[in-house]
């Protein structure tokens, strides 16, 4: 008998190249952008207490709670989405520490969360166009899944999530890899109509134009809201993530990310993501460029013959009038420019186009006038 017979086998997911030199990279929705200048400071404050011999950052283990990360984002939060704890009344009402779990980049909170709470007998239901590590996970964890169809133009269908018997709902939004933005209001229909299920609202690219729905937690027990700090906190190299939810979900996510590895995060992690989330004026700002650089990028696109949905992300997912998707995405390759193509179903004739700096769009805009004048 094979040994091969006993192994977990699964189809991994499949992420964005990593081009080497130097080359026009819109295809992995990174930050253009650097992080928070209090981010370089904390790095270099680290590595001189090292080369000091003041520093345990290495040969200790790192606090397993990461509470001084935990408690900055707790905060920081509070203040963003609860308006301050300023009183005993708001402070009940408000972010605590016990609502906040973080883990290694948003993907290794998203598979605690696919571990903890899908253990049911009933289908996990996300959409059939969306992050494609959901069913990978599922794959993995031998989670039956449903996939719901979004509507033509890549809506969600809020009826789909509704009387329909599941083991858990998964739903981005901003949606990848389309980029539309759903309402909340219709995400708390869909939490409060599932009370048995655990609903995960994954907000990766929230901060982009949307309106989080992280205030549901504290009216809902069974919702968790999931953001990361690689697209608007410009940490996409250093992995943090965060999820949102009442006092006895985030209990149950420790339980298990405690019992999987108790110490995922390192300490530097810890203290360059704490610098990081407390520079809110850095955030704001690097929001702000990019906020403006994709509305440029929308008017030109549109100028030169490319159909899209409203994008509220760090990306726009667009298709041409005429010419294929495969043509446009081989062609911007030679010329050093990568953007994101699916060869799947429904949208294989699209194109998601990270959002750079003006020079990268700008560059971005010539090539794609070039490829489309040769046509």
């Amino acid at each position: 008998m094979s040994w091969e017979n006993n192994v977990r086998k699964v189809t991994p997911y499949t992420a964005g190249e990593q081009p080497q030199g130097r080359v026009i990279k819109l295809n992995t929705n990174e930050c253009p952008y650097a992080p928070s200048p209090m981010v370089a400071t904390k790095i270099y404050d680290l590595a001189q207490q090292e080369l000091d011999g003041y520093s345990s950052m290495l040969r200790k283990y790192p606090d397993m709670d990461a509470t001084r990360l935990v408690n900055a984002i707790t905060c920081v939060y509070d203040q963003r989405y609860f308006d301050g704890a300023d009183s005993d009344e708001k402070a009940a009402e408000g972010l605590t520490y016990d609502n906040v779990f973080v883990g290694v980049g948003s993907d290794d909170v998203l598979a605690m969360a696919f571990m903890t709470f899908f253990n049911s007998d009933k289908p996990v239901l996300f959409p059939d166009i969306t992050y494609s590590f959901y069913d990978v996970w599922a794959d993995l964890f031998r989670i039956p899944f449903q996939v719901q169809p979004l509507t033509e133009d890549f809506g969600i269908k809020r009826d789909d999530y509704i009387g329909k018997k599941n083991g858990g709902i998964v739903i981005p939004n901003p949606n990848a890899p389309t980029g539309v933005y759903e309402d909340p209001a219709m995400f708390e229909e869909i939490v409060k109509a599932n009370p048995d299920s655990v609903v995960i609202i994954d907000e990766a690219y929230v901060d982009f134009g949307g309106v989080s729905c992280l205030p549901l937690i504290k009216k809902y027990d069974n919702v968790l809201v999931v953001q990361t700090f690689s697209k608007s906190r410009a940490l996409a190299g250093l992995r943090i993530g965060a999820a949102f939810g009442c006092e006895k979900l985030i209990k149950y996510l420790k339980d298990v990310k405690f019992s999987f590895n108790s110490y995922t995060m390192s300490y530097p992690a810890i203290e360059i993501a704490t610098a990081a989330v407390l520079d809110t004026d850095n955030f704001n700002e690097t929001v702000a460029k990019v906020i403006k650089t994709r509305e440029w990028t929308k008017e030109k696109l549109k100028e030169l013959g490319f159909e899209f949905r409203d994008s509220k992300a760090n990306f726009i997912f667009a298709k041409h009038e005429r010419v294929g998707a495969d043509e446009i995405f081989t062609k911007l390759r030679e010329r050093d420019i990568y953007v994101r193509h699916w060869n799947r179903p429904r949208i294989d004739n699209y194109l998601r186009i990270s959002i750079g700096t003006d020079e990268d769009m700008k560059e971005l805009i010539k090539a794609l006038r070039d490829i489309l004048d040769d046509r």
